[in-house]
């Protein structure tokens, strides 16, 4: 089916994507996954091509525009180049609504160019040891000292962990408050007290550093307090649509380049002196993950419209991150499968998929929590 979400400028900019990434991506791609980070160069490069700040004010070195179709497009490119470990997702979709809908004016000023031009790479922390999705287990507290805060915590699974220069940290600033007593601290690069931990090792995305965050009496200026006071709940519920979204894109992108290798596969591959495509088992696991891709891809356009619109509400979110990447899950293996041996070696495309696609039904909220969103939404 045709898709008819994007428009000429769209398409202008998948071009410009793609020259990106054979340019300044993919020739070194190998390394970054072998030196498990991203260089800082490659983010400049990004913030030069204009891929970073989409939806930032152009005062501040933004694109101006907010239309997620933009992003959608990204993903997409990014996700079928198989390098997902320059995150710029997380830095334009995830962060970005952060500062570009919460941040004062002296705050905006001070941090968004760089956010635009790649000089100011950044996270979120919320997750911790003992705390994922239930907010009310975080345990990293911040005590109100008048001209600042004394923060006080660790954080793990920290996408961007290592690099990041600007760190959103959720932290309880209201003991008794439950998931109603957090706020938003940005702590910055520098800051005495903040430490790294070890970049972890992961089964996937190898070349996007993730790490452990610990924050001992560090001082965060008041002036750095982002939104409201004991807001954090409301702020992290106002983006997590955006966030599923974008994972959901990049999931049915995931699904659909498997499903392109696996096809060619079956036609060339030969066994017992015929190609695997002329056998009926095949055909009825291509025909199956053709027919699933295709329906996915009709729901997951249609969210990316409403929420170009500003229409996408956190139930549809959640099915379509539930439903597209436990898709990408199981379309990963199947394709494995129809490789052979070949899709369990390391360097080839089908393999690196399976590895680097496993986290999406994990972060940005597990599936189980999306069912949980959707039944209440329908039982209460």
């Amino acid at each position: 089916m045709k898709r008819l979400i994007f428009a000429p400028e769209h398409d202008a900019f998948r071009a410009s994507v793609r020259a990106f990434l054979a340019r300044e991506v993919l020739p070194h791609y190998a390394q970054w996954e072998k030196d498990g980070i991203v260089p800082r160069d490659a983010w400049r490069a990004a913030g030069r091509q204009g891929l970073l700040g989409f939806a930032v004010p152009e005062e501040y070195g933004g694109g101006g525009s907010p239309d997620f179709r933009h992003s959608a497009v990204l993903a997409e490119e990014f996700t079928r180049a198989g390098a997902p470990g320059l995150a710029l997702g997380l830095h334009n979709d995830i962060v970005g609504p952060y500062l570009t809908s919460l941040a004062t004016d002296e705050q905006k000023r001070r941090w968004l160019p760089g956010f635009c031009d790649g000089s100011l790479i950044t996270a979120i922390a919320m997750t911790e040891p003992g705390a994922g999705s239930d907010l009310q287990g975080i345990r990293t507290r911040a005590e109100d000292r008048g001209d600042h805060w004394v923060l006080n915590g660790s954080k793990t699974f920290i996408s961007n962990g290592i690099l990041a220069d600007l760190v959103i940290v959720v932290a309880r600033t209201t003991p008794e408050g439950g998931a109603r007593g957090l706020s938003l601290l940005v702590v910055e690069r520098g800051a005495r007290g903040f430490e790294r931990g070890r970049n972890l090792d992961k089964i996937g995305q190898k070349a996007q550093d993730t790490a452990e965050l610990f924050f001992h009496d560090v001082r965060v200026p008041a002036e750095n307090l982002l939104g409201d006071r004991d807001g954090a709940f409301a702020h992290l519920m106002t983006n997590l649509a955006q966030e599923r979204l974008s994972i959901a894109v990049a999931a049915i992108a995931a699904a659909e380049h498997l499903l392109e290798i696996t096809t060619t596969h079956v036609k060339d591959r030969e066994a017992f002196g015929r190609p695997l495509a002329a056998k009926q088992h095949i055909r009825f696991e291509i025909a199956e993950m053709a027919t699933e891709c295709a329906v996915t891809r009709a729901f997951l356009d249609r969210c990316v419209e409403d929420h170009a619109k500003g229409a996408l509400d956190a139930v549809h979110a959640s099915m379509a991150k539930w439903w597209a990447t436990e898709l990408q899950k199981r379309v990963a293996d199947r394709c494995l499968q129809l490789h052979g041996g070949y899709g369990y070696m390391s360097e080839h495309p089908v393999a690196r998929a399976f590895t680097d696609g496993r986290i999406q039904t994990i972060y940005g909220g597990t599936t189980e929590i999306m069912k949980e969103i959707i039944g209440r939404s329908l039982l209460g």
